[in-house]
């Protein structure tokens, strides 16, 4: 099922929670060489599925994989335009100047 991609403040924040944590990492290092069952992904990161599931959940909803059913199996891939998404976001911060006036709030 394709993750619809998420443009709203709180969705961007959704996004860069999920990338806060090591396994999940991990789980977004391994989706970029190829699409992997829930079963490989528990294998290849020595976690329970269980464990797996919560993570997998969190990447869902913030919109950063795409996951889809064949027969009991579920297989989950990048959702790459996310990932374009929080690159133009932080891309935007590129051209900020430093603000060196300071002034008190009240003048």
């Amino acid at each position: 099922m394709q993750t619809p991609i998420a443009t709203t403040p709180d969705l961007i924040a959704a996004s860069f929670h999920a990338l806060s944590d090591p396994i999940r990492i991990k789980v977004l290092e391994l989706l970029r060489q190829r699409e992997l069952c829930v079963c490989d992904l528990c294998e290849a990161l020595g976690v329970s599925q269980s464990k797996l599931s919560f993570h997998l959940k969190t990447l869902k909803e913030a919109g950063l994989v795409n996951s889809r059913h064949e027969g009991r199996w579920i297989y989950y891939s990048l959702n790459l335009p996310q990932f374009a998404v929080l690159e133009q976001y932080l891309a935007g911060f590129q051209n900020c100047k430093p603000i060196s006036s300071r002034r008190s709030c009240c003048e």
